[in-house]
């Protein structure tokens, strides 16, 4: 059975980010050559903030999108979202970033690939986020970014 992922919007941002290149290149190589090995995941959230950025690259970005599985946006993923809140985990500013971990968890996705080091993808928010779910009997979802998933020939 294939592993599951859940794309968070700063891994498709990244496929047409010409500020970044390393970044672009190693999502386009990963989204192109194995993102296909994964039941890949975006969701509702992803979606609402690919629609809030200008044109052209909201059409773009939403396109990139379209063939991921959108997950809903369940009352349990909103009640561990605030859990992470309310322990200072994420600060309230950051709750959409909060929210994409809260679904890995809740829809026990494997991976939640991820470009943010500030907010997601950093080994203290990680450790956190792992005692937390743990203590409260949450999946913990295995929080990488793009290159941790390329395979090497």
């Amino acid at each position: 059975m294939k592993k599951s992922l859940y794309l968070e919007t700063s891994v498709i941002g990244a496929y047409l980010d010409n500020g970044e290149p390393f970044r672009r290149d190693m999502t386009i190589r990963w989204w192109e050559h194995e993102l296909s090995e994964y039941r890949a995941y975006s969701s509702i959230l992803v979606r609402r903030e690919l629609e809030l950025l200008k044109e052209p690259y909201r059409t773009a970005y939403l396109k990139l999108a379209e063939p991921l599985k959108e997950l809903e946006l369940p009352e349990e993923a909103a009640i561990l979202t605030e859990g992470y809140i309310s322990r200072g985990i994420f600060h309230r500013k950051y709750m959409s970033d909060a929210m994409h971990v809260a679904l890995a968890s809740v829809f026990k996705i494997d991976y939640l690939v991820t470009w943010n080091f500030g907010h997601i993808a950093n080994v203290r928010k990680q450790a956190r986020v792992n005692l937390f779910n743990t203590a409260a009997g949450f999946f913990v979802p295995m929080i990488v970014t793009p290159e941790f998933l390329v395979h090497t020939l």
